[in-house]
């Protein structure tokens, strides 16, 4: 297995995919306390952290594919973040017998179409390329960010984005990430596994626009974490950590409210 990985506790397996811009250190502070129900594996993505770098076209759910295989896992709970939410919904799309239930932590979404408030966001912070420390300061500067930012978890948080930005200046040859078609967006009707849709009350009004489309999840829930941001992986992680426990062993009942 190219990528790298690592396995604590036992019991039910959770993976655990991280957002773009850090790596799996990111999972730091819930691993410990997931880890003490479950069997938690954690992994650096194509081209973050210690896994090989984007040398040619990849398929980041194809990843997580052979990923279990080499782990000889044949059913899990996916937990996902941002960008790792996304490959989670595309890959329980693609496998869902694979899948026994869905945890989604604001995630994107292949097929939505962005905000122009994010895509001059987005257009603003690539235009400093590939000067590191303004690509960390601009992309780091977004609102989403406020409470984090604000926070012990600032310096950590800013390490591990300068680190990515460094390898994907210094090391990526290729930028192309395929994604299964149909885009997930158009199917998510079609998700089977019990699902639970988190976020905080500081984001982009694309992630309420987001939210609205998991609603046609047949089986779904949602919680929100009231002054957290788009890292309340970081800054909320045991609250995290208590509420995705309590779903995957069924201690919930309609709507999920975090205070």
């Amino acid at each position: 297995m190219e990528l790298f990985y690592e396995i604590e506790g036992d019991g039910s397996p959770i993976v655990m995919i991280h957002s773009g811009g850090v790596d799996s250190r990111v999972w730091r502070y819930m691993v410990p306390e997931l880890a003490q129900s479950f069997k938690v594996i954690t992994f650096d993505g194509r081209g973050t952290g210690r896994s090989p770098a984007m040398q040619e076209p990849a398929s980041l759910v194809e990843d997580l594919r052979k990923l279990l295989e080499h782990l000889g896992l044949d059913r899990v709970t996916l937990v996902g973040h941002s960008m790792g939410g996304q490959v989670a919904t595309d890959f329980t799309l693609s496998y869902p017998s694979m899948v026994e239930q869905l945890v989604v932590i604001a995630p994107s979404v292949t097929g939505f179409v962005y905000s122009q408030e994010f895509t001059n966001y987005m257009t603003s912070v690539n235009a400093a390329a590939p000067d590191i420390s303004k690509l960390v300061e601009l992309s780091l500067a977004a609102p989403i960010y406020r409470s984090t930012m604000a926070s012990p978890h600032r310096s950590f948080l800013s390490e591990m984005h300068a680190h990515y930005m460094t390898r994907v200046f210094t090391e990526w040859t290729c930028f192309e990430v395929l994604w299964p078609e149909p885009p997930a967006i158009e199917r998510l009707e079609k998700i089977a596994a019990n699902t639970l849709f988190i976020q905080g009350t500081i984001e982009w009004p694309d992630m309420y626009n987001i939210a609205e489309h998991f609603k046609r999840v047949p089986a779904i829930q949602f919680a929100t974490i009231k002054g957290a941001d788009h890292m309340l992986v970081l800054t909320h992680a045991e609250q995290l950590a208590n509420c995705i426990q309590h779903f995957i062993l069924g201690e919930h009942d309609g709507q999920i409210l975090l205070i």
